[in-house]
């Protein structure tokens, strides 16, 4: 069956392979130009993972531009597999892993631990999706706990920014601005109500934040913040070779099994981030499909656990990447639910507007032009992916609380998590869990603070 048969409320088209389901585009889903083009530009944020890499390892641009553009290739398997998700970095985790690698010698020694940690949490991630265990997490974990990780990723992820030294510090009023018309765009009522009597400025909406990163190329400049981009023409030359010799299993040889000893706990202190991402992308999946009845989406998270830790485990080898696969990109995951809310006219599949969105990505990270263009401001698109996130797993965060008792603990998590990582702001949640809710541990307790409980239980009535 081909995506124009699907009939109201069913998935769209597939190749059954066990867990997964194969979606090819064009057959199965709809080709969204829109998606495309925003992708092309969007790259920007992928690009942006390059001076983390050479912080870090210090690699030359065109080696740590070969890790991207591999990273990039995996995305793809998200959507083509059957995850409704845009996949992204294990963002708010970034500043503990680069504080974990940078505790052994820059070298051959560093890379070994940031092979073997990659390695770990792949290897972790498969098993929880392969066992079914990663389902079963998802509902043990107390909403208290749930509600803090979400909430503390979303804190440390605006801390990055506006911290001392941090990218605001570089570009003050390009991430103004760019921030300011990027809210405006994607959360604004005002905007919401505009863009349906204006058609022009319906078609800005949906491009998502495609507008705010030309702007910002301009606007960098012009503040004296980046300076001009300089066109350059043809393809993009990544050295895989350099890579492979000096930076893989290939070259380096494995790594020493102390290696994968000493970095366990901060693989599960990733874990435990990467799970609220999971969290997140279930919450903003079934946001969406309420408003879509008309396409059957369901979001797996065993599934997505396969499907991340199969490119983590990959990627340990082919080209370790200190930002690690996750499950989600929430800036992007947010615009592509707004705008498959907006009706099949706009988006006529969720998968659709995902995979269109990740081909323009790949694309554009093979193009020098576009690269070039994007150069001088791959801070400011690191800084918006984050305060987006910010605002989402803010938000989402909150709403997984079930009671104010939820939330008191949920801040203290939050708020130990920015400032000593995960496993402290997890091991802490655990600790006053037990404290507050005694035996009733895992279920906590409903005091109809939110709106979303009063109506589950007018629903059950």
């Amino acid at each position: 069956m081909k995506w124009k048969d699907r009939k109201y409320g069913e998935e769209s088209p597939y190749i059954p392979a066990g867990p997964f389901k194969i979606r090819l585009p064009f057959i199965h889903y709809r080709f969204e130009w829109p998606d495309y083009v925003q992708g092309l530009l969007m790259c920007a944020v992928d690009l942006s993972a390059i001076p983390l890499l050479i912080e870090l390892l210090g690699m030359p641009f065109e080696v740590a531009l070969a890790i991207v553009i591999l990273n990039g290739f995996f995305y793809l398997l998200h959507h083509l597999l059957g995850d409704p998700a845009v996949p992204g970095w294990i963002t708010p985790a970034i500043p503990l892993i680069m504080l974990y690698c940078q505790q052994f010698p820059e070298g051959p020694e560093r890379v070994h631990a940031l092979i073997a940690f990659q390695m770990t949490l792949g290897i972790l991630s498969v098993l929880l999706g392969a066992t079914g265990l990663a389902a079963k997490v998802v509902g043990l974990i107390p909403s208290a706990i749930k509600s803090g990780v979400i909430l503390g990723a979303g804190l440390a992820a605006v801390i990055s920014v506006f911290q001392i030294g941090g990218r605001f510090d570089s570009f003050p009023w390009t991430i103004t601005i760019a921030i300011g018309i990027g809210f405006y765009l994607l959360f604004s009522k005002h905007f919401a109500t505009f863009q349906n009597r204006n058609p022009f400025w319906g078609t800005v909406a949906k491009l998502g934040i495609f507008p705010v990163i030309i702007i910002a190329v301009v606007v960098a400049p012009l503040f004296g913040e980046a300076a001009w981009p300089t066109i350059q023409w043809g393809f993009s030359s990544p050295d895989f070779i350099t890579l492979w010799n000096e930076y893989t299993i290939f070259g380096l040889g494995f790594p020493p099994i102390m290696m994968f000893i000493t970095g366990l706990p901060t693989v599960l202190a990733a874990y435990i981030v990467l799970f609220g991402d999971v969290l997140q992308t279930k919450a903003l999946v079934e946001d969406g499909a309420a408003t879509r009845p008309d396409e059957k989406v369901e979001y797996n998270p065993s599934r997505a656990h396969l499907i991340f830790g199969i490119r983590n485990s990959a990627m340990s080898i082919l080209g370790p990447d200190v930002t690690m696969c996750g499950p989600l990109w929430s800036a992007m995951q947010v615009v592509m639910v707004e705008r498959f809310k907006k009706g099949r006219k706009a988006m006529d599949s969720f998968f659709g507007g995902v995979g269109s969105f990740r081909w323009g990505t790949n694309t554009g990270l093979l193009l020098l032009p576009v690269v070039s263009l994007v150069e001088p401001i791959l801070g400011v698109a690191l800084a918006l992916t984050m305060l987006i996130q910010g605002y989402v797993s803010v938000k989402v965060g909150i709403l997984e609380a079930r009671s104010q008792r939820d939330l008191g603990i949920a801040g203290i998590i939050g708020a130990i998590l920015c400032i000593k990582g995960a496993a402290w702001g997890f091991a802490v949640g655990i600790i006053l869990c037990f404290l507050v809710f005694g035996k009733d541990f895992f279920k906590g307790e409903v005091d109809q603070t939110f709106v979303k409980d009063q109506q589950a239980d007018s629903e059950k009535v």
